[in-house]
């Protein structure tokens, strides 16, 4: 059935009209927002929409961008003079205990995820923040809570519903569609269609979850995340192990932080932080927190105050493997000068997953090492850009990629995928979107930030 714009009437705003500005700057989260301006947003309510919307941006020449959740930092579904579709009323959840099968709309959020499976005795590695929508999590890999243990959460998607580029729903599995869920297990902002539905395979629910954590100063940095990069092969990966560096308003000077959260289920908490509680340097701690328990309820309003919508945010980061000495050497500029209290250095020891050949997700190492740029005043933006983006060129040598959740394309190209992954990526778009209807990655020029200006004008 053809679908005409009058079926979109009363979802379909057009640059221009009364409510289009309003419902662009709806769709970015970060108070950094873009000078990107669609031709058109459509705020889809059910997947005829979807199909419509598509169709629509086929017969006016038009390119799409998604918005699920609006996390993205670099607002990657906002493109100049395309169609925006905006997914974040989908947001139906459906679960089946007795499968073990959740099925969520790509709007759906975290928290709202997690409090639902919770309720059910289930659990799945649903986004560190709580208004993470599940669709751009899902779709870029999905770094979630005890994926060290589950893996990424692309890796659980057992079947997908996709609106594809003429507008058709294909619902596909390993069995029906093995190309188009190779593709969506990781591709995202690069994947050629719109996933209306996901599949996904959840977990029974923690017998416990803790929080450990460990405060040091400033001068011990360097010996604390040594340590605690040499000692994670023998650390459980059910204990998720991250490090901040930054400004303690509580100490009122710069700190680093150890933050070990584990995930009862098969292990014991002895088991499961026996590494973690063994580090040599603990009597000099500032501060020091063992196994509390918690929830990833707690977990997310945690989280969400330490990043609270509003602020401007500029991210970025690198997968490393190399030796702990070469990490050093190279961030220690970065974690160095850390521009504002409110900013911090990133330092989460993920320890790598099996690729799988089901799966174009592929990008990873042993550390993501992560600035975090956190501001209020636009004045500021070059600089706090700079410090986020440009300080990872010292990293060259022993960079192995970026992860799409935080990666800015635009301001510093860096590898999502491995060769042959986006290899074989661009060639299924060839197949399943000749046209080119979905926009990709971002690029060089599509960037509206003070440093993609600086950049362009040297």
């Amino acid at each position: 059935m053809k679908s005409t714009t009058a079926e979109l009437t009363d979802i379909l705003l057009r640059r221009g009209e009364p409510a289009y500005e309003d419902a662009r700057l709806d769709a970015i989260w970060n108070g950094r927002t873009t000078r990107r301006e669609p031709a058109a947003i459509v705020r889809a309510r059910s997947v005829e929409d979807v199909q419509a919307a598509v169709r629509l941006a086929a017969r006016e020449g038009l390119q799409v961008g998604i918005r699920s959740g609006g996390h993205s930092f670099v607002a990657s579904g906002l493109r100049q003079d395309a169609l925006l579709l905006d997914l974040s009323a989908l947001d139906s959840l459906q679960i089946d205990a007795d499968r073990g099968v959740a099925r969520v709309q790509p709007g759906v959020r975290a928290g709202a995820a997690n409090a639902a499976l919770d309720a059910r005795g289930l659990t799945f590695p649903v986004g560190h923040y709580p208004t993470v929508g599940l669709g751009g999590f899902l779709i870029g890999g999905g770094y979630g809570w005890n994926s060290r243990k589950l893996g990424p959460a692309a890796l659980s998607i057992v079947a997908v519903d996709v609106v594809l580029a003429d507008g058709s729903l294909v619902h596909a599995d390993d069995e029906t569609h093995p190309d188009l869920m190779w593709a969506v297990r990781g591709a995202g902002p690069g994947f050629f269609g719109v996933v209306v539905c996901y599949h996904l395979r959840t977990y029974p629910a923690y017998t416990q979850v803790l929080r450990s954590s460990m405060v040091y100063p400033e001068t011990m940095r360097d010996e604390v995340l040594a340590w605690s990069y040499e000692a994670l092969p023998e650390t459980s990966r059910s204990l998720e192990i991250a490090g901040k560096v930054g400004w303690s308003t509580e100490y009122d000077r710069p700190t680093t932080s150890l933050i070990g959260v584990g995930f009862c289920q098969d292990e014991t908490a002895d088991e499961i932080y026996e590494v973690f509680e063994s580090a040599p340097f603990r009597k000099h701690a500032l501060a020091v927190v063992d196994r509390a328990p918690s929830s990833i309820a707690q977990l997310h309003a945690v989280a969400e105050v330490g990043m609270p919508q509003g602020n401007r945010y500029a991210l970025d980061g690198v997968w490393t493997s190399a030796p702990i000495d070469r990490i050093l050497a190279a961030g220690g500029g970065t974690m160095s000068s850390i521009p504002t209290p409110s900013s911090f250095l990133f330092w989460m020891l993920w320890g790598g997953y099996p690729i799988r050949d089901d799966a174009c997700w592929s990008t990873q190492g042993t550390l993501y090492f992560s600035p975090n740029a956190v501001w209020t005043d636009p004045a500021d933006d070059l600089r706090l850009e700079s410090w986020a983006h440009s300080s990872l060129d010292a990293f060259a040598d022993i960079d192995e990629g970026a992860q799409f959740s935080d990666a800015n394309p635009a301001d510093r190209p860096a590898k999502g995928l491995e060769p042959a992954q986006a290899a074989r990526l661009e060639d299924l778009r060839e197949t399943y979107d000749p046209d080119r209807r979905f926009v990709s990655y971002l690029q060089p020029h599509e960037s509206t930030t003070a440093l993609g200006d600086h950049l362009r004008s040297r």
